[in-house]
């Protein structure tokens, strides 16, 4: 992997049970992106994203607004390591994952 931006963000606000896992998924994948996106029980989205520094942060500026079905509180970056991918389901370069 070429990563050279690796950032775990959360989501909060009103983002579970209104697609928005599946809204990151579609578009992680279209900005050619590792990682992986799940729900949290506290009522948040965990996300890690993986490529270059740019894509990274336009996608985190997506998450800023999410999909129309979703109200975005507050989003929140950090570097994290190469080890946190590991998450990944085999073969896959970015999941949705179940709630953790």
């Amino acid at each position: 992997m070429g990563a050279n931006a690796i950032r775990l963000v959360t989501i909060t606000g009103q983002v579970q049970g209104v697609g928005y896992r599946a809204w990151v998924g579609h578009r992680a994948r279209a900005h050619g992106l590792e990682g992986w996106v799940r729900n949290r029980r506290d009522g948040s989205v965990e996300a890690l994203f993986a490529g270059s520094e740019d894509v990274v942060a336009d996608l985190i500026a997506l998450c800023r607004r999410g999909p129309s079905t979703a109200r975005v509180d507050a989003v929140t970056e950090e570097p994290t390591s190469l080890e946190a991918l590991n998450l990944r389901r085999a073969g896959e370069r970015f999941s949705v994952l179940p709630t953790v």
